[in-house]
């Protein structure tokens, strides 16, 4: 079996990042470790063990880094987070704090709606349409 195991985000400060996620979205921080050189490998997921595709959130080391931060994709949605509820996440996050730049809508593919990360990287929240 063949899959992506991480997608590196690149962020301005672990902890802060760690919170976000965690929190706001509800992720799983499944590992935090030091490394030698000062800096973490820091391994956040949307779920369970196993569950998806984690996010290696690595701190930017210099300003072409930084320029990068939060907008990874050019301005495009670049990460969809799926859920088996979508009106029970798009509230937690909502209530947590989260900012969408839309209402949800409802497409052939599921209901969606796109939202922010705390650096700007913009994400769907998409619950896939039954088939």
């Amino acid at each position: 079996m063949r899959r992506v195991a991480l997608v590196t985000l690149v962020v301005h400060d672990y902890d802060e990042a760690i919170r976000f996620y965690t929190e706001a979205l509800d992720f799983r921080l499944a590992e935090d470790t030091p490394r030698p050189d000062g800096s973490r490998w820091v391994v956040v997921e949307p779920g369970g063990e196993g569950s998806g595709t984690g996010l290696l959130l690595a701190r930017a080391k210099d300003a072409g880094q930084s320029s990068r931060v939060g907008d990874q994709t050019g301005g495009r949605v670049g990460f969809f987070l799926h859920t088996d509820d979508f009106a029970r996440d798009h509230a937690r996050m909502t209530a947590a704090g989260v900012t969408f730049l839309e209402e949800p809508r409802h497409e052939p593919y599921g209901t969606v709606a796109v939202f922010r990360d705390l650096y700007g990287n913009r994400w769907d929240l998409l619950q896939p349409a039954a088939h």
